[in-house]
């Protein structure tokens, strides 16, 4: 028996509360369970309930055991004083408030349906499942599925705001900047994101929006704070990059000694940083107000055509400086065009939407829905147990907050999936 199983049968009315009695045999009506916190403090807040004859507004708090309220130190604690009624699974022992008046206690351990604890303990019986509830996530009906696989990507989104709202303090408000620098994260993918991140950190974006004039100048000034201009080379190309970047570095007084150096290790060529840099510093050459455009836009075909870019000329013949291959074109392909979308632009335009009070979420998530779903391990193991969970973006990004949020931490009451199996007759 868990905690969240006595919140979500409080929650939801559960039990059968036309029978409930205090533990001290008054009979208790409950006509509001409160709003459920998930902060510090008691489990419920505002509570209204009539025990007895009498009343009551206050908070509720619940446990397995009437005996965790001292476990847990709340009679030290003044937050709990306002609590109304204790509940809990077994009562075995009397909790009193610090003026010594006891606290009602509601055990509702007999109050029950045996058919749904066994339906519980069945959802948590085996550890060795990928997640809980896979013998039975194929039988969730249609509406249920896509209905939280709604709510769940705009959690995500929610979660993406935080690092877009921190980045826009620290430059400002500018939303110029931050596109760029969650730009470099994206480009640097999850190996140099952090990497381009905190290159693009390091810039004024006032210096990149100058360079930006000049395709040569502003590719220096990327590699050159990435680090990748230290060395001593016989190549033209490279020589001019780092000429470039001396006269930047001596013009803005730019430091690069403070930034993570970006690494190759295990990463396709096409993902080398170079290449992905040259990529970046080619999209702000060709689209100079690249954030305007970026809102503008309606369509994916619109996205898909802005983010139209390759690398400059002589990566062409190269993923290294040293050394030179068949030249092929190197364009951003169709799949990392997606994960822009998915990653920066779409969480930034519902950032700038709410910014400027507007509500342009339907927007985003029809444009979402355009987006084919991505390729992972987690959405190969929710294959698995349905072929069509994951049919777009929208899905396959729903499907990742899932595993990552809810059934890696057990949270299965305050899933929509687990709420339903748990309803469902045996």
């Amino acid at each position: 028996m868990r905690e969240d199983f006595l919140h979500y049968l409080w929650k939801y009315k559960k039990f059968d509360f036309t029978n409930a009695e205090t533990t001290q045999g008054e009979k208790v009506l409950l006509i509001d369970s409160g709003t459920h916190n998930f902060n510090s403090g008691p489990d419920f807040f505002n509570a209204r309930l009539k025990i007895g004859e009498q009343v009551w507004a206050g908070n509720v708090e619940l446990h397995i055991k009437a005996s965790d309220w001292y476990f847990h130190q709340h009679e030290k604690d003044r937050n709990y004083d306002n609590v109304i009624l204790h509940v809990v699974w077994e009562d075995d022992v009397e909790v009193q408030r610090p003026d010594k008046s006891q606290i009602p206690a509601l055990s509702l351990k007999n109050l029950v349906d045996k058919n749904l604890i066994k339906r519980y303990r069945q959802l948590f019986a085996s550890s060795q499942n990928w997640i809980n509830c896979e013998k039975n996530f194929k039988d969730i009906d249609d509406f249920t599925l896509r209905h939280w696989q709604e709510r769940l990507y705009l959690e995500r989104l929610e979660e993406k705001s935080v690092l877009i709202l921190d980045l826009l303090g620290k430059s400002g408000n500018d939303w110029e900047a931050v596109l760029f620098q969650l730009l470099a994260k994206n480009f640097g993918l999850n190996l140099n994101g952090d990497a381009f991140l905190s290159m693009a950190q390091s810039l004024d974006f006032t210096i990149v929006q100058k360079a930006s004039q000049n395709n040569l100048q502003l590719e220096a000034l990327l590699f050159g704070q990435c680090g990748l201009l230290e060395k001593q080379l016989n190549i033209s190309y490279f020589n001019q990059l780092k000429q470039e970047y001396s006269y930047l570095q001596h013009k803005y007084n730019l430091d690069n000694t403070g930034i993570i150096r970006p690494k190759y290790f295990r990463l396709r060529p096409d993902n080398f940083p170079n290449i992905r840099l040259s990529q970046l510093a080619s999209l702000y050459f060709i689209h100079q107000n690249l954030f305007s455009v970026l809102i503008a836009s309606k369509s994916l075909d619109e996205v898909y055509e802005i983010l139209n870019v390759e690398t400059s000329l002589f990566w062409r013949e190269h993923f290294t400086f040293p050394k030179k291959h068949t030249e092929r074109q190197k364009s951003l392909s169709t799949a990392f065009k997606d994960l822009v979308l998915i990653n920066t632009i779409i969480p930034l335009r519902f950032c700038y939407s709410r910014a400027r009070g507007n509500d342009g979420v339907d927007d985003l998530l029809f444009l979402i829905e355009q987006i084919p779903s991505e390729e992972n391990k987690i959405i190969q193991n929710f294959r698995k147990l349905r072929k069509s969970c994951a049919e777009n973006a929208l899905h396959s990004q729903a499907m990742v907050q899932l595993k990552n949020t809810y059934c890696e931490a057990n949270k299965c009451l305050d899933c929509a999936i687990g709420v339903k199996l748990l309803q469902q007759k045996t």
